[in-house]
């Protein structure tokens, strides 16, 4: 058996070990990650109406579907499309995270000389690379949707705050399945068991999916209600 069959055969293995664990004690394992993506998606909204309290708002006004605009089924798509693309990317963190933290450093255990030396310097680098591009689109968001939120409010004759409540019934949801992919390569990372991440992937973006279904569904359907609601006052 070549080095990368023993790789794959044994990171298969991994998977379905932890997904077996995880069948016995499922809350056990969902704990942590539920409360970290919670914490994390409190946290950006936070972050958010600091950035939109500090912003200047945009004069364009915007199109908001179902409030200004016809609601459709492309718009509800479209919103679809945005939020698989972050969850896309923070799935990747984990599966890279499951690479770096075990494939590689396995890999190299069955190698030498270069190609060992190679394996083992790959793996804190492409963690290295996790983090930053994590950080980066963390602080991304936070600057994006702040501006907007400043834009929107200041349209709506609002504050930041106001219509940042009318937007957490959806928001918040949201976020926490965004982060959730995250929030689990987070967790295994600090216990060391990256062996895990594989199967946490799976899991967490077959949590999230269902959740970013009817989030997005409340932003194009709902929210325009709440937002007619505080533009009234």
């Amino acid at each position: 058996m070549s080095v990368n069959d023993f790789v794959l055969v044994q990171g298969m293995h991994d998977t379905k070990l932890a997904l077996r664990r995880w069948n016995d004690h499922p809350w056990r394992m969902l704990r942590p990650w539920a409360t970290l993506s919670l914490l994390i998606a409190c946290g950006l909204l936070a972050a958010v109406y600091v950035i939109a309290e500090l912003s200047t708002p945009d004069p364009t006004d915007y199109l908001i579907p179902g409030y200004n605009s016809r609601a459709t089924f492309h718009d509800y798509l479209a919103v679809l499309y945005r939020n698989s693309l972050v969850l896309a990317l923070h799935a990747m963190a984990c599966v890279a995270g499951f690479m770096a933290g075990s494939a590689l450093p396995l890999s190299a255990s069955k190698r030498s000389g270069i190609s060992r030396w190679v394996h083992e310097k790959a793996g804190p680098l492409a963690i290295a690379f996790v983090i930053c591009a994590t950080t980066f689109s963390l602080c991304t968001q936070a600057y994006v949707i702040g501006g907007g939120a400043a834009a929107i409010a200041a349209q709506l004759g609002t504050g930041p705050g106001v219509l940042l409540l009318a937007l957490v019934p959806h928001a918040l949801p949201e976020l926490f399945a965004l982060f959730l992919p995250l929030a689990a390569w987070i967790v295994a990372s600090r216990g060391g068991q990256w062996q895990d991440l594989l199967a946490a992937t799976f899991v967490t973006v077959a949590i999230s999916v269902p959740i970013l279904l009817a989030s997005a569904a409340m932003e194009i359907w709902v929210a325009p209600h709440l937002l007619h609601e505080i533009a009234a006052r």
